[in-house]
């Protein structure tokens, strides 16, 4: 199907890709294979101080805050649907209540420990494996960080376990997917990523905002792809010996609240050091946060395409730096017609013709990548309930506003490329704050406010 004039949220595939260059990737073909899966996850527990979420009866006889736990952690999403009109209907629900129900720490029981390989994490209706690694002195009651890690082609993710745990020390958990041939540039690459996040935060005590998106050679590649999509996720990511096309690098744009830890050799014979050279210059152009390592040692087996022990300290040291920034009161958007989805307090709901990624981007490309014509939003809070937004082939998008971006007692007001677009009142919905809840799965990034804008035409 070829793309059409315009895009509603409705996607269709370029007829034609041409094959990535400037990067050279090397395949292996590898096996996942199906498993069973994994047993119940804890139910959640706690209290809110000053509300009383346990009072009253609600269908079935249950209370809201058990309601509000099952409706955000259950994988059916018909049952989630009928929790959701349970709750809507329940006599004590309000924002106020949904949200300090949202907001309870969800009370982890003790899980195993050590290295824990083969693990099944489902992605639609298929299976994969990863790798997890939980420190021994794991407590439940304790937020740990959680490190994502990719690998490269001929390894998998458990193969990367026994590289990196060591390196972490004990205030990490680490999580290593496994993906058929290393391919992490693919759509079902993001989607495995992002499932086996969510799996181990279902079991493992995570802090939301010291999640970080690393990889190694396709890895690395992989963590530009997918850490530029899904930028507002994680508190950092860190390429090694990685790279991007320029076709890529308008998605660099996202990366404005999401710092970048570069490792690359000097002389890397797989990924050039140009790639990662790039890279830097374009982060510094736009003044965003980076560090960029280029070391000139090399191994006897990979040259210089590998991850030297002596570059480890400094990348340790940082992650323990980093923190992620939940609600940036600046953001910056680049969308293809594919990844219409929410970034942060904001989405691109229709747009003029622009570029669509397919399943897998490997192969040819059509005039509309070639030439970069996507979709760019950059909105900002500027202070008195003031909301400033330019924008770019965009012919609609959302905003999701919360009392932490705006005073939702005042009128709030949105100018769009310099006209206005929105003044007055907002209006907080418990059923969007519900469903804000669950597709983001991050208390931090509570909204219950949407508010949906069309753009004037330029023209």
């Amino acid at each position: 199907m070829r793309p059409v004039p315009g895009f509603d949220r409705t996607l269709s595939f370029p007829k034609s890709l041409r094959l990535l260059r400037g990067l050279r990737f090397v395949m292996t073909v590898a096996v996942v294979t199906c498993a069973i899966p994994m047993g119940p996850q804890p139910a959640g527990a706690g209290s809110v101080e000053g509300l009383v979420l346990d009072g009253g009866a609600a269908a079935q006889g249950r209370p809201l805050r058990e309601l509000v736990r099952e409706y955000l952690t259950t994988d059916n999403s018909h049952r989630a649907g009928e929790l959701k009109e349970t709750i809507l209907q329940h006599p004590r629900t309000s924002v106020d209540t949904i949200e300090a129900a949202v907001r309870t720490e969800q009370a982890f029981v003790p899980q195993p420990v050590g290295v824990q390989p083969r693990l099944p994490v489902r992605v639609g209706d298929q299976w994969y494996r990863y790798g997890l690694y939980v420190p021994s002195s794991y407590r439940p009651e304790k937020a740990y960080a959680l490190v994502v890690c990719l690998h490269g082609a001929g390894f998998t993710g458990d193969s990367y376990l026994d590289r990196w745990r060591t390196r972490l020390g004990e205030g990490y958990i680490l999580a290593c997917p496994t993906l058929i041939q290393g391919n992490w540039w693919i759509r079902q690459a993001e989607r495995l990523v992002l499932a086996t996040i969510r799996t181990v935060r279902l079991r493992y005590h995570i802090d939301p905002d010291r999640i970080f998106l690393t990889g190694m050679s396709n890895g690395g590649i992989g963590a530009w792809f997918i850490g530029s999509h899904h930028a507002p996720l994680f508190a950092g990511i860190g390429p090694m010996a990685g790279g991007l096309e320029d076709f890529w690098f308008p998605f660099l744009d996202n990366l404005r609240n999401t710092p970048v830890y570069i490792i690359h050799g000097r002389h890397d014979q797989v990924m050039p050091v140009r790639l990662s050279r790039s890279i830097a210059e374009r982060l510094s152009q736009l003044g965003y946060a980076h560090v960029y390592k280029e070391h000139d040692r090399s191994h006897p087996m990979a040259g210089g395409h590998f991850f030297p022990r002596e570059e480890l300290s400094g990348l340790i040291t940082w992650l323990d730096d980093q923190r992620r920034d939940p609600l940036p009161t600046h953001i910056t958007l680049v969308r293809d017609a594919s990844h219409l989805t929410r970034f942060s307090w904001a989405r691109i709901d229709a747009t003029d013709r622009i570029a669509y990624f397919p399943e897998n981007i490997t192969g040819s490309r059509d005039e509309l990548m070639v030439n970069r014509v996507y979709a760019t939003l950059d909105a900002r809070v500027t202070g008195k309930n003031r909301i400033e937004v330019r924008t770019l082939r965009i012919k609609r998008y959302t905003l999701f506003l919360n009392k932490a971006l705006v005073d939702l007692v005042k009128p709030v007001e949105v100018v769009t490329n310099g006209q206005d677009s929105f003044s007055g009142r907002v209006r907080q919905d418990p059923a969007t704050l519900l469903r804000e809840a669950r597709l983001r799965n991050d208390h931090s990034q509570l909204f219950s406010v949407e508010l949906s804008l069309a753009v004037e035409s330029r023209e």
